[in-house]
């Protein structure tokens, strides 16, 4: 029987075994190739640290409110795990007409080796663009977003806190935008060689650097930087990303936050230094700032485009990278350790 990757409660993964089904009437089945991970937003969930444990979310007034009957930790478990998905159509159901058997296809599907879907749920996989770049879509979405919400402009200097997958590609977007000098913050040596490969002029270690704002000022004649892309979730972190962005400058914080705010302290250069802050760049949050003229569906093909154009890499972005069999023992290894880890990848 196929496998699926669930978490059955908070920081618990298993493997297990799943009936699939014949497609039905506009479904199509598919079979994985590669899947990867979204290690922040998921990682809370799998954590039970995201505010949907105690509130739910009022899209009518964007509001959170308390949530009504039993207070959960996660989703619904058992929760799937996994982000994005590559596959081939092994079957397709009545009324099927936009793909056929053997075409490679990619969606949003989580960590299984079949998805029985509707066609509408994925879409076709340019012939140019491999897995692996088609895995890393969502980190690159959402990158290009937080770069467009920053206005950055040729001969900005840029700060990016964080170099995970959106940091990463943040600091490609940036480069490709005309950005002067792109300084990249942090820890891991892992993430932060790959930044240095991807383009970053400056990488510091906010390990090393405690005061990581005041070095980026130093390293930008104390001017601070024009633009500060925030991807990392920690308030440390948005802290001295206002600290590093200089008088009137935009701060733009990508990541998804969790719990109290106490290293954040917008008593200080944020009450004085008039920065704009540009609340976050979800890719689900629409329309957009600059709608009608941009969309999820633009942003998408502009990144597709960028893969095509050899104008966005991500080598060296999947790791772990491991077989299906070693999919729960490796969820637990990029909760436990990020230091070794930028992005899970599940190959079948």
């Amino acid at each position: 029987m196929p496998l699926e990757l669930v978490a059955v409660a908070p920081r618990q993964p298993v493997l297990r075994e799943y009936s699939d089904c014949e497609p039905g009437q506009g479904e199509v089945l598919i079979r994985s190739r590669l899947s990867a991970e979204k290690h922040g937003t998921m990682l809370l969930l799998y954590r039970g640290e995201s505010p949907f444990g105690e509130k739910t979310f009022d899209s009518e007034h964007g509001l959170f409110l308390p949530a009504e009957g039993p207070k959960l930790t996660v989703f619904d478990p058992p929760m799937h795990l996994g982000n994005m998905t590559v596959g081939i159509v092994e079957a397709v159901g009545p009324g099927v007409e936009t793909f056929s058997v053997g075409d490679r296809v990619y969606g949003y599907l989580p960590i299984r080796e079949t998805h029985t879907v509707a066609a509408a749920a994925v879409k076709p996989a340019p012939e140019q663009l491999s897995d692996e770049m088609l895995v890393c879509l969502d980190p690159a979405v959402v990158a290009l977003v937080g770069v467009r919400e920053s206005n950055l402009r040729i001969g900005d200097t840029v700060a990016i806190f964080g170099m995970g997958a959106i940091g990463l590609m943040t600091v490609q977007l940036a480069k490709l935008s005309g950005a002067a000098k792109v300084i990249a913050v942090e820890p891991i040596p892992l993430r932060a060689d790959l930044a240095a490969r991807y383009g970053a002029d400056l990488v510091l270690d906010p390990a090393a650097e405690p005061d990581v704002g005041l070095s980026i000022r130093r390293a930008t004649d104390m001017h601070g930087v024009d633009v500060a892309i925030e991807t990392s979730g920690s308030y440390r972190a948005l802290h001295q990303a206002i600290r590093a962005t200089r008088y009137g400058g935009a701060i733009v914080p990508v990541a998804w936050y969790h719990g109290g705010a106490a290293d954040l302290n917008l008593g200080e250069e944020w009450h004085f230094n008039r920065h704009t802050l540009v609340s976050g760049a979800r890719l689900e949050s629409i329309p957009y700032r600059d709608h009608p003229r941009w969309d999820p569906a633009r942003v998408e093909r502009t990144i597709l485009d960028l893969f095509e154009k050899g104008k966005l890499t991500v080598g060296g972005m999947l790791q772990p990278r491991v077989g299906i069999a070693e999919a729960a023992e490796a969820y637990k290894f990029i909760d436990e350790h990020p230091e070794r880890c930028v992005k899970l990848a599940v190959e079948y």
